[in-house]
């Protein structure tokens, strides 16, 4: 069972490999997740495929809104990594 901080990790692991230029230490997790990092539609696709690729976990396109910030991306996945 995965706690939520543990969720935190992998989805920021995901995104550092995804947004190289980026830097994540200050990232604040009730903002937008593209407010803060020069993340394009692209880049989004990428973080969505490797959460499938990396820990099986499918979104749905409906559920694309459910991962803007990283409180609601913890939030969504939390219960599916747990599945």
């Amino acid at each position: 069972m995965l706690a939520p901080t543990e969720v935190r990790t992998k989805v920021l692991d995901i995104i550092a490999d995804v947004a190289l230029d980026d830097d994540l230490s200050g990232l604040k997790d009730d903002v937008a997740l593209r407010e803060q990092l020069d993340l394009d539609s692209m880049d989004f696709l990428d973080i969505v495929m490797e959460l499938k690729k990396r820990h099986k976990i499918e979104v749905p396109q409906e559920d694309y809104p459910r991962l803007a910030t990283m409180d609601s991306c913890v939030e969504y996945l939390t219960p599916k990594f747990n599945q």
